[in-house]
């Protein structure tokens, strides 16, 4: 008996929970980093196996070429290559990696904080200027992405509201509420991943469907590995081009994915961070979501008084479902 009081009391104390959230958490690193150990190490091992028999056979071959030439010209192309500058077909391709399609993606994986890291500016100026350039440019790309999910919830919530005319006396808002959830995700899946993979897959010349998705979900999680880049190889036809077009598909990209993310935060059993909130952030929320409702109230020239959203068959008939939590309602106040 003491003991489940004590899981309860546990259970019920946001800061424990979420210590018992951050131990999962690096668990949970933890747990992916072993795997990727077992899984990446085999592969690493073979290949380092591999290049030393390639390197042997080729002085073996080439006895007129030194260890430590050899080793001094595979530094540099390693070098070249760490910066965007492929050695290969001797060091020729159609467009150089600076041109101003690249430089436009470039720009584009610096402001959404993508970052592939495969080609970087070389000059201490570039480097310099990429400092400022992400000061500036990471604030205003939030502030886009943030506009452009407020006009897309518009309608986003228009079809939520479609859903509970239809659906409403048949289920709760919950239930509605996560099938709207569905139906945005399906979108983004099939629009801004699905479908784009199988373009890059035809477009990429050594990509299958597994890589360009692999690509598609990286970089529109902004995680940006730099192992897949579209466009990086040396004889793409109309490269610029192509690289403005996909900074265009990973803007929009993006922003769908914010959009879901909003759809998701705004159902309140899914919201997780509710749980870990603390009684006086609880407590300070409520007084300044009161202030701005005395205050909105002010500027209408009525009272405070607010309707909340009921979550029963009988709210939705009667349409009080105009937002996810709760919709304020003027009352005007009665003469005394």
């Amino acid at each position: 008996m003491t003991s489940d009081r004590g899981f309860l009391w546990y259970a019920t104390r946001p800061s424990c929970r979420l210590l018992t959230h951050f131990a999962f958490f690096i668990g949970y690193l933890s747990l992916g980093g072993i795997i990727f150990m077992l899984l990446e190490g085999a592969e690493e091992r073979n290949m380092v196996l591999r290049l030393r028999e390639r390197r042997r056979r080729f002085l073996e071959h080439n006895r007129c070429v030194h260890d430590a030439d050899l080793e001094e010209f595979i530094e540099e192309v390693v070098h070249a290559a760490n910066r965007g500058v492929s050695a290969v077909k001797n060091v020729s391709q159609p467009e150089p990696n600076w041109s101003f399609g690249q430089a436009l993606f470039f720009a584009s994986t610096i402001v959404t904080t993508i970052g592939y890291g495969r080609v970087t500016p070389l000059s201490d100026a570039g480097k310099a200027f990429s400092i400022f350039f992400a000061i500036l440019g990471i604030p205003l790309t939030l502030v886009l992405f943030s506009a452009c999910v407020e006009r897309l919830m518009i309608p986003t919530r228009h079809l939520l509201y479609w859903l509970y005319g239809k659906l409403g006396h048949l289920y709760k808002v919950l239930h509605i509420q996560v099938l709207h959830l569905a139906i945005i995700l399906c979108i983004h899946v099939v629009f801004f991943m699905l479908i784009p993979a199988a373009i890059f897959a035809i477009l990429e010349p050594g990509w299958n469907y597994l890589d360009a998705f692999y690509y598609c979900f990286i970089s529109l999680s902004t995680i940006g590995l730099g192992d897949y880049i579209p466009g990086d190889s040396f004889d793409q036809p109309h490269r610029a081009l192509y690289k403005v077009a996909t900074t265009f598909y990973l803007l929009i990209g993006i922003t769908m994915l914010l959009l879901v993310i909003t759809v998701f935060y705004d159902i309140p059993e899914l919201n997780l961070g509710y749980h870990f909130y603390l009684k006086s952030d609880e407590a300070c929320r409520k007084a300044e979501d009161s202030e701005k409702t005395k205050l909105k109230s002010k500027e209408l020239g009525t009272s405070n008084k607010y309707i909340k959203q009921v979550d029963d068959v009988q709210s939705i008939r009667s349409g009080q479902y105009h937002s996810y939590q709760q919709d304020i309602t003027p009352v005007t106040e009665e003469e005394p």
